[in-house]
């Protein structure tokens, strides 16, 4: 038997989960099916497409409360041991600066399940987290993206 992919976060990832759980089995699930039964009263199903919505909604709702509950079952929290906070390292917030022009960016390098960029959270299997993980600050490093090598300095980890 294969064994389950690991999902890395932090604690108040696994918790924003938890939520999301809660409101998936709680509230959602129920609302699809009230829109279910609404539908069913339209009569013939063969041809009723506000049915044939709540049914592909309940499909989605259901594979997102399953996929949740994989999560949660193999989440590994991210806790920083600070051996060496000038390190970085998965839960590290890390500022660097683009070479040659000096624009500075700062990212949060979490677990793919929360990662969101948008947010300043990157996932630790992007290429630029796979770059700058265990590297110091200081450090120049080439990064490979899709869009072609940069070279950045590590300025600061939090």
């Amino acid at each position: 038997m294969a064994t389950e992919k690991s999902y890395y976060m932090t604690q108040e990832g696994k918790k924003n989960l938890e939520e999301e759980l809660h409101y998936l089995k709680t509230e959602r699930r129920q609302e699809v099916v009230e829109r279910i039964k609404v539908a069913r009263d339209f009569g013939d199903l063969s041809e009723n497409s506000e049915y044939d919505a709540a049914k592909d909604d309940q499909a989605f709702v259901e594979s997102r409360i399953a996929q949740v509950e994989k999560m949660i079952r193999n989440a590994v929290i991210i806790e920083n041991d600070n051996d060496n906070p000038n390190i970085v390292s998965l839960g590290n917030t890390v500022t660097f600066q683009e070479l040659p022009d000096g624009d500075e960016e700062s990212y949060t390098i979490v677990g793919s399940a929360e990662a969101d960029p948008f947010e300043g959270k990157i996932s630790n299997d992007s290429p630029m987290a796979k770059s700058l993980l265990g590297q110091e600050v200081g450090a120049q490093v080439t990064v490979t993206t899709p869009g072609g090598e940069i070279e950045v300095k590590i300025v600061k980890v939090d």
